[in-house]
């Protein structure tokens, strides 16, 4: 990687765009300076000219390891993207008994009216409407394991058969309905139907093998849990989306309501902080513009992009080691502008977190405790770099590449497309830095 080297004087302004850019500081006339007008007078600018060359890169990196155990939302359904491609989640989650030992004395007097799977409602990315579901027990001889990690390409075995009614798979998804369970209006939650047979079934062997019933851990052995997912089949671009569930609601469990003795009665599996779950996300970059920018990530100079669960935005400037070490970074502003409209089905989300390669080519990454704020006005994210610039001016840190993140890499469906340094859009990104050298 060649640096070119340039002059450096008292009050310099800096301003580099991505890949080439090339200001001149001719005079030190009092103009306005929007950049560090509140940290340093005008009065204090010397005189300064000089030329600085910045050469910045900008692409794309795949992350296959990331974590979804005890998730903070349960995340659920499918979605084509039309710029990241195809998207699916699916829930692994035990359930907890709501009532230890239980039993009846006489199962004949039951009547079983309906078993419900209910998941609370939080956010959701893409579009609400019908999807197809499908419910599997989990049979695995572990279950879902709490000394385990889980990650987004995990799984466990299942038995084949769903548990949903034939007829019944296709619900519609959307977080902004009203939710009414008999005369009651409650917090909007999907609504699962499951097969009441299965529901007697458990009911016999609360009797029959009582002993399976009598802790949660003992229940979590009888019934390893369930796997939760959609089957929608090829979508086309721009139908769908992903919907996010609080796993940790009161709302979210399984029901079984009957009757017994003409009086209708409920039991409830719970979903709950002692339940072990995680999510399983498929994202299949596969022919998009986002797999070309990460195979080849010279190719990032027209866009590059973050992808929640994913992928991370990388931004290389080499020509920060270049800095003299007998200055003070008064403010240092990375500006990137997205290719987002307000109220589009894909937002970039409120900020992302901006973390450092360990040492150059490291994989290991170091969070600098910096975070890029969206700016939903200009269409960008900002972010101040002086402190992290500091830190290399000094000598403290190496001069490696940074990591654009979205700040809810786990807990969201976020994506960003930033615009490249030679973007066929208006506005391309930069890096503005002022300092004084002493």
């Amino acid at each position: 990687m060649n640096l070119e080297f340039f002059t450096w004087r008292k009050g310099l302004i800096l301003s580099a765009t991505f890949l080439l850019s090339v200001f001149v500081i001719t005079s030190c006339k009092k103009k306005e300076n929007i950049l560090g007008e509140n940290t340093l007078a005008q009065n204090e600018l010397l005189g300064s000219s000089g030329i600085d060359t910045f050469t910045l890169f900008t692409y794309t990196i795949k992350d296959d390891s990331v974590s979804t155990s005890k998730p903070l939302y349960g995340m659920l359904g499918s979605y084509n993207d039309p710029v990241f491609g195809t998207v699916n989640a699916e829930i692994y989650t035990q359930l907890n008994l709501s009532l230890l030992a239980p039993s009846f004395t006489d199962l004949n007097d039951i009547a079983i009216d309906s078993f419900v799977l209910s998941l609370r409602y939080n956010e959701h990315y893409g579009v609400p409407g019908d999807q197809t579901f499908e419910v599997f027990e989990i049979i695995e001889p572990n279950g879902i394991d709490q000394d385990s990690t889980y990650y987004t390409f995990s799984s466990k075995t299942t038995d084949p058969i769903s548990w949903i009614p034939v007829g019944e798979e296709v619900i519609r998804m959307d977080p902004d309905e009203i939710t009414i369970i008999g005369t009651d209006t409650v917090p909007t939650q999907l609504r699962i139907p499951l097969d009441t047979n299965k529901a007697r079934t458990i009911f016999q062997d609360f009797n029959l093998i009582p002993t399976s019933f009598a802790t949660n851990e003992d229940f979590v052995d009888y019934f390893k849990g369930f796997h939760i997912r959609t089957v929608n089949g090829p979508q086309a671009s721009g139908d769908g989306g992903v919907f996010y569930f609080d796993l940790g609601s009161a709302a979210s469990e399984a029901v079984i309501y009957y009757t017994e003795g003409g009086v209708q009665k409920e039991f409830q599996f719970l979903i709950n902080s002692s339940t072990e779950n995680f999510n399983h996300i498929d994202i299949d970059n596969s022919m998009t513009n986002v797999e070309a920018v990460i195979n080849n990530p010279t190719s990032g100079y027209l866009e590059f992009y973050a992808q929640a669960f994913s992928s991370r935005a990388v931004i290389s400037i080499p020509g920060l080691a270049n800095i003299p070490a007998n200055v003070v970074i008064h403010k240092a502003i990375l500006e990137l502008p997205t290719q987002y409209q307000t109220g589009a089905n894909y937002y970039p989300g409120s900020a992302l977190t901006v973390s450092r390669r360990e040492s150059t080519g490291s994989d290991s990454l170091i969070f600098t405790g910096a975070f890029a704020v969206y700016d939903d006005f200009n269409k960008r994210f900002e972010v101040d770099l002086r402190n992290h610039i500091q830190k290399i001016v000094n000598g403290e840190l190496t001069d490696t590449d940074l990591i654009l993140s979205p700040l809810s890499f786990v807990t969201s469906m976020d994506r960003i497309i930033f615009n490249g340094s030679q973007t066929d859009n208006k506005v391309q990104p930069k890096i503005s830095i002022l300092y004084t050298e002493f």
